[in-house]
């Protein structure tokens, strides 16, 4: 397994992950799926929380293409084929991490929809991922969800194996 390949985010608040927002804000799913903690996650280094906390969505079996969403309203700090970071007006960035080793896919079996600097609101589209293409590579959709900077267990872990709409409630920043 490898790091995450997200690059340096160009996020303006140095404690961007860590800084407590004034009222609760809400991370929605970026996918449909089944919900598992970071620590089932098949890659060390989300399982781990090095990257910080939060949860993972595995799309369905038969998924086919999907939209994947902001989790939340913020500005687009990064997105790639795989991934985006969107950050919140209040400091707090979020990383979505679209499937475990799909940097090496290249771009293929992704569109990017949003752009660096675009405002987004919860639920509009990022990244489209042919979810069956990215599997007939053998690799995982498992796509976490975490804030960035948070220590691992910042977050509190959803119930492994409930299920979530894209949009839907993943999970709260911490201190809401």
């Amino acid at each position: 397994m490898s790091t995450p390949d997200v690059g340096t985010a160009d996020v303006n608040t140095p404690d961007a992950g860590t800084a407590a927002p004034a009222v609760a804000i809400s991370v929605a799913s970026p996918l449909p799926g089944r919900l598992i903690p970071l620590g089932e996650v098949p890659d060390p280094v989300f399982a781990k929380g090095l990257v910080g906390g939060g949860a993972a969505v595995v799309p369905d079996d038969d998924a086919g293409v999907l939209t994947a969403v902001a989790p939340l309203d913020g500005r687009v700090i990064k997105v790639m084929p795989h991934a985006y970071i969107v950050q919140h007006a209040s400091g707090p960035a979020v990383l979505v991490h679209v499937g475990i080793d799909t940097v090496g896919l290249k771009g293929e079996g992704f569109t990017v929809i949003a752009q660096k600097g675009d405002q987004v609101k919860a639920g509009d589209a990022m990244i489209s991922v042919d979810v069956t293409f990215v599997r007939s590579m053998n690799l995982s959709m498992c796509s976490p969800v975490v804030l960035l900077d948070s220590k691992p267990d910042a977050i509190d872990s959803p119930a492994s194996g409930a299920r979530v709409e894209a949009g839907g409630h993943l999970f709260n920043l911490p201190g809401q």
